[in-house]
Order: structure tokens, then C-alpha cells, then sequence
């Protein structure tokens, strides 16, 4: 079939559109503003984007609009539609469904779905999965909210696991799928969290904090959501247990689990939970009920790192994977891009910048980016933090008063203020002179390079395209 899907450079809808041509449809998308990794993989595939939601898009005429949560029914202040092809969709009685809906009932169908979700980590923690299950000759599918670099796409539908393998033995056959399993809305027809089509046999709650206060009024709202996904995991039946992977620290995830919990339960990260971890985050042991069932030595750093992978090897574990194997696979794991990704290097008297990309984008996951860079470099280099405060929750300033507290790892913090409607210059008052805002990229961009030294490290941290900062910068460097 040929389907049209509205909002398509989304992580998410990017990786369904990858999935619906691998799958033999015929696959056109729009959407404004686009910018790497997806419009890259987009791209790749030969898929036609075209830009902004016009209503002449009619004549594609394809079988079925798919549409992301990006649109909406809102109107400019000229009274005229900011989405007018979804206005002609509703208009002609045409067609149109969710990306999740549409996941769930052409991809994730007869499949063992094993779905992570949580505020932080979501991303990683599925390439972990993925990526554990592969190498265990299981040939997941999966997609996840960025570009593995194992893989090097976002989504693919999997294939048949490799019957030789000591996993398929032992464990259930059905085809494995593994998604991030993100708590937004769906679509402005469906005000549910995305999370509720997928229907897991194996569902992991990583973290949970206040986020997305666009939609969500409190954390309680958020935590009635992930109680929803609970309902959705098979019980203790006897065609195969539901498991739930819980981090053991989250007071707000004990809360729901108190709602109610018909699943087997693997708690991980606490002192007391079935999976712990004993040793720095680059190098540990695995501990199963307290007795070492394996050992992750590999690249990445920070604690939330080792969190995360506590996390995939529970889940892995639970179709057959065994832990010592699952650590063992970590080895080799290269994260996803935009996650503490080097973007490059500028040579100069007395050694080199270093810029990264990461895609913190809420206060939490500042800090332990921030964290996780400072203990693998030590206490004597300096770190500038560059960040832009994108998402709609950072937007809307709602938790602007804990930005100084994420930012306590770096030495300079500089502030895309583009935007935003409240005072970022007051709001990282408490951080004195180490915090300086722009209202433009060029001239964050120009803040930075005075101040730039060799050895020093460039974070810059955003969930979008960031205005090019990062070029920008080594290109500014490259002249200083």
C-alpha cells in the first residue's frame, strides 16, 4: 500500500517510515524543519519528504494517512489552519490513523514485544537490548528513538533467530521486537500515551520523573500513564510469564506498582533489588540475587550508563539471553548518536578542543551527561556546557529553577535563550559568573570561542537540530 505520513522527521515516525518501506509499502512523508540523523535516513531510503502540511498533498492519494502526534488542530493568528492537509484529510473522509496504532497492528502482531520505557534513557537502553539480542543470534527487530551505531538505522522489522543458537533452544521462538516506549500523547485524536498499543510481554520502567508539562499537569498524571502500560503485560499464565524490569530506586515507580501489578516483577539499581552492579560504570560486576553472574567492560561511562545496562541484561534475560552473556555483548555496544557523540576536534597550541553532541534536554539527564563526562576526564579538565532549553517542557519554564543545580559539573554554561518566554539570565543567577545567555546561535557561538582553551571540552546539549552550533563552533575554533 502507499501511506503518507504527517510529521515524518520525528525519531519515532522516521523509524516507522523505514519500517513500512523494509516492509514493501510504498512510503511519502512531510514535515518542516528537518535535520540530521533522521532526514539523513530518510534519505538513505529513498523516501520523498516534502516540506510543510499543505493541503495539495490530496493528490498523492495514497491507502492511508499515517499521522504523528506533531500535528494538530490549532489555528495562526490569521485564522488559517497551521495543518491544512489534516483538515482536507477530515474534510474528503479520508483514511488516517496514529503512528502507534498503525505500529501496532501491521509490525508488533504475533510478536514478543519487549518495550522500555522512563524520563531518561529510553534510547540507550533499547539499543542495549537490541543489540544484546543480536548478538545472541536472535535477529530482533526493533525502533528505537535514534541511530544505534551497532546498527546504523533506527528501526528494522528483524528476522528469524538462528536456530542454532543455545537461546532458541531454550527459550520461547516468537519473533522478538524491541521499542522504545515513549509516555507523550499519541495523536491529537488520541490523548493516550503512545506506550499502551504495544502490548509487551516484557516491559521496562527505567525511571520516572516530571516531564512533558505540556501535556501532563503533575508527576501523578504521568504515573497513572505508566500504570496503564502495567495492565498491558501478561500475567504469570501458562502460555509464558509478562515481566516487568523495575528500577529499584524510583519511589515513583513503587507507586506504581502499588496501583496494582499482575506480572513477574525483576527489580534492578538498589541495593536489594534481583540485578546489581558492584564496580565503576566503565568496568563491573553483574550481581544476580548477590552472586556475580557476569562482568561489562566496555566504553561508555556514568552511573545512569550502568543503570541502563542493568536494565537491557534484566530484559534479555527474560527471553533466554543469560546474564553473563548479555554483560559479555556489552562490550561491543557503541551507543546511539547524539549521545555523548565526539562531533569533532580542533588542533591548537598546547593540544586540542574536543566538541560533543548529546541529546540532554532535561534538567536530570544534564546533570548526569555532565556527571558522566567529568569522571571519565577527572577533575582538571574544564567542561563548557552548551545547551538550549528545546523541549516543551523546558518551554514553558517549568523547571528552569533546577537548571543550575544540572549544570554544577561544568565550569561554563552557555544558554541558547531563542524562545523562551522567561528569564534564563535570572533563572542561572545562582551560578554567577560561570553562566553567560545568547539570544542567537552566532552569538553563543562567538561567547564560547572567546573564552575557548586547548584541552577543553565542548558539551553542547539539545533535542533538536540546535541552529548548526556544533559546525558553527569547531568552524569558529578552527579560525581562532
Amino acid at each position: 500500500m502507499h501511506i503518507h505520513i504527517l510529521g515524518i522527521c520525528g525519531t519515532f515516525m522516521g523509524g516507522l517510515a523505514a519500517l513500512a518501506r523494509e516492509a514493501g509499502h510504498r512510503v511519502t512523508g512531510c514535515d518542516t524543519g528537518v535535520y540530521p540523523p533522521m532526514s539523513d535516513q530518510l534519505r538513505a531510503l529513498g523516501i520523498e519528504l516534502i516540506e510543510g502540511f499543505g493541503a495539495e498533498q490530496l493528490a498523492l492519494r495514497p491507502d492511508l494517512f499515517v499521522v504523528g502526534n506533531v500535528v494538530s488542530r490549532v489555528h495562526r493568528p490569521d485564522g488559517q489552519p497551521k495543518f491544512p492537509l489534516m483538515e482536507a484529510i477530515l474534510d474528503a473522509g479520508l483514511p488516517y490513523t496514529s503512528g502507534p496504532q498503525w505500529l501496532a497492528e501491521h509490525v508488533l502482531q504475533g510478536r514478543h514485544v519487549i518495550a522500555v520505557a522512563g524520563t531518561h534513557g529510553k534510547t540507550t537502553t533499547t539499543a542495549m537490548v537490541a543489540w544484546i539480542l543480536e548478538q545472541a543470534g536472535r535477529a530482533p527487530g526493533f525502533l528505537v528513538g535514534g541511530v544505534p551505531m551497532n546498527f546504523g538505522v533506527s528501526a528494522r522489522r528483524g528476522g528469524h533467530a538462528d536456530a542454532a543458537s543455545p537461546h532458541v533452544a531454550a527459550a520461547n521462538t516468537k519473533p522478538l521486537f524491541v521499542i522504545e516506549a515513549d509516555e507523550y500523547d499519541t495523536a491529537f485524536f488520541d490523548k493516550r500515551s503512545k506506550f499502551v498499543h504495544y502490548r509487551p510481554r516484557t516491559a521496562v520502567l527505567n525511571n520516572l520523573e516530571f516531564d512533558h508539562a505540556d501535556i501532563f499537569d503533575n508527576l501523578a498524571a504521568i504515573e497513572r500513564q505508566f500504570h496503564h502500560l502495567v495492565r498491558t503485560v501478561p500475567g504469570t499464565g501458562p502460555n509464558g510469564a509478562g515481566r516487568l524490569v523495575v528500577n529499584g530506586l524510583e519511589e515513583s515507580l513503587s507507586r506504581v506498582l502499588h496501583m496494582g501489578c499482575w506480572s513477574d516483577v525483576r527489580s534492578f539499581g538498589a541495593a536489594v533489588s534481583d540485578i546489581t552492579a558492584e564496580g565503576e560504570p566503565h568496568d563491573f560486576r553483574v550481581l544476580l540475587q548477590g552472586r556475580e553472574a557476569g562482568r561489562v567492560q566496555w566504553s561508555l561511562g556514568g552511573v545512569h550508563n550502568q543503570l541502563n545496562a542493568l536494565a537491557a541484561i534484566a530484559a534479555a534475560e527474560h527471553v533466554g539471553v543469560t546474564v553473563a552473556e548479555a554483560a559479555r555483548a556489552l562490550a561491543s555496544f557503541q551507543n546511539v548518536k547524539r549521545r555523548m557523540e565526539v562531533y569533532g576536534r580542533v588542533a591548537c597550541a598546547g593540544g586540542e578542543i574536543t566538541v560533543y553532541d548529546d541529546f540532554a534536554h532535561h534538567p536530570t539527564a544534564i546533570r548526569t551527561t555532565l556527571d558522566g563526562l567529568r569522571r571519565r576526564l577527572g577533575p582538571g579538565a574544564r567542561i563548557l556546557a552548551v545547551f538550549e532549553p528545546r523541549s516543551n517542557t523546558m518551554k514553558l519554564g517549568a523547571m528552569k529553577a533546577q537548571l543550575p543545580w544540572s549544570l554544577e559539573a561544568a565550569d561554563l554554561a552557555f544558554c541558547h535563550t531563542g524562545g523562551l518566554d522567561w528569564d534564563a539570565r535570572s533563572a542561572l543567577a545562582p551560578m554567577g559568573q560561570r553562566a553567560s545567555v545568547a539570544d542567537t546561535v552566532d552569538a553563543l557561538v562567538a561567547a564560547v570561542v572567546v573564552v575557548a582553551q586547548a584541552g577543553d571540552h565542548i558539551l553542547c546539549m539539545s533535542n533538536g537540530g540546535f541552529g548548526g552550533v556544533h559546525r558553527k563552533l569547531l568552524d569558529a575554533l578552527q579560525q581562532k
